[in-house]
């Protein structure tokens, strides 16, 4: 693996790191339900992930998942693109980072059932997330 490009973030228990190259890749591991509640994006109609990075990215950008859920030894590639951009110094404390919006296809309509199925009755908490 490469060099990582961007400095690897920790928020929660998800740990982004990145390797060099178009478009990034991009491993995030969720070690507790909480922080993949914090990090699902339920806006995006095909679901999406917020990632914790200090990189500057362009909406509509291809960014490359390899994903980790919380007690799942499977590892999940998602091909997506940046939906969402969370500035740094974003107002109400934000973290830095993108929203990554998950592809509509089979496999990845899967995953986001997994991810809900996972998050069960959190997904309608009006518990603060790391985007809305």
């Amino acid at each position: 693996m490469n060099e990582p490009t961007a400095r690897p973030a920790t928020v929660g228990n998800a740990v982004p790191t990145t390797s060099g190259g178009r478009p990034s890749v991009i491993q995030l591991v969720f070690r507790e339900k909480g922080a993949l509640y914090a990090a699902y994006m339920p806006v995006f109609s095909d679901g999406g992930l917020f990632v914790p990075t200090t990189r500057d990215y362009k909406l509509g950008e291809d960014i490359y998942l390899l994903l980790s859920l919380p007690e799942d030894p499977q590892r999940y590639p998602v091909a997506g693109k940046v939906g969402w951009i969370t500035p740094a110094n974003a107002s109400g404390g934000r973290t830095q980072g993108v929203g990554v919006r998950f592809p509509t296809d089979e496999k990845t309509r899967a995953l986001k059932l997994k991810i809900e199925e996972l998050l069960g009755t959190q997904i309608s908490s009006s518990k603060p997330t790391q985007t809305i």
